[in-house]
């Protein structure tokens, strides 16, 4: 069974930077993209980033773009998320999803790491 863990959230002042990880462990898996996805109170679930394991392409929400940066390690099976110019409006809990095929969805995902930005 592949499992998601994500680390690195906490409490930050707006204009600060936090660093969330997300370390996949368990049975040799098929990996294709990495996202990271985050759910404020009273609203859905939204996109954040994403990233290919071979080849790095990364995408972003037009909300973080200039702000956020997905990274991999992929010896660590590890995938990162640094968040700068953090703002009141990022705070949510940050998800990060395995995608292990390009024709299937999100289907592994973590626990969820809690980020809160205070004005």
């Amino acid at each position: 069974q592949v499992q998601l863990v994500e680390s690195g959230g906490g409490l930050v002042q707006a204009g600060g930077s936090l660093r969330l990880s997300c370390a996949a462990s368990g049975r040799t898996f098929s990996r294709y993209r990495m996202g990271w996805f985050r759910q404020a109170p009273g609203k859905e679930r939204e996109f954040v980033a994403a990233i290919t394991w071979t080849l790095g392409n990364t995408d972003y929400a037009d909300t973080v773009k200039g702000r956020f940066t997905i990274s991999r390690d992929n010896a660590k099976n590890t995938v990162y998320l640094q968040m700068n110019s953090l703002k009141p409006e990022d705070t949510a809990i940050y998800y990060c999803a395995l995608q292990q095929r390009t024709s299937v969805p999100y289907d592994i995902w973590g626990q969820g790491t809690q980020v809160t930005v205070s004005s």
